[in-house]
């Protein structure tokens, strides 16, 4: 069982920048690919970026590809997601995921964080 918790998550002008993380529990954090996805009201839940286990392959969205990072770091069982240039369209809940294996964005993912909110004023 791995349990995620996010944080990071506030209030930005459009232009600004977040960085938000996600610690998860255990022992085998490097053996998940880990994702993020984001999900605004009243839409469905989309899918972000992933890293893969060792954070030699990421994997992005076409829209946020080129202002948003992931990144890992193993020793402190941690995922990161660093936005730049956010934007209004960017406002959503963010949650991190768990996919025990290799580097997939949009397979199915086994453990889920209960989300940050990230909200971009214009």
């Amino acid at each position: 069982q791995v349990q995620l918790v996010e944080s990071g998550g506030g209030l930005v002008q459009a232009g600004g920048s977040l960085r938000l993380s996600c610690v998860a529990s255990g022992r085998t954090f490097n053996r998940h690919t880990m994702g993020w996805f984001r999900q605004a009201p009243g839409k469905e839940r989309e899918s972000v970026g992933s890293i893969s286990r060792g954070g030699t392959s990421t994997d992005y969205a076409s829209s946020v590809k080129g202002r948003f990072t992931i990144s890992r770091d193993n020793a402190k069982n941690t995922v990161y997601l660093q936005m730049n240039s956010l934007q209004p369209e960017d406002t959503a809940v963010y949650y991190c995921a768990a996919r025990y294996g290799s580097n997939c964005l949009d397979c199915p993912y086994d453990y889920w964080g209960q989300g940050t909110q990230v909200t971009v004023s214009s």
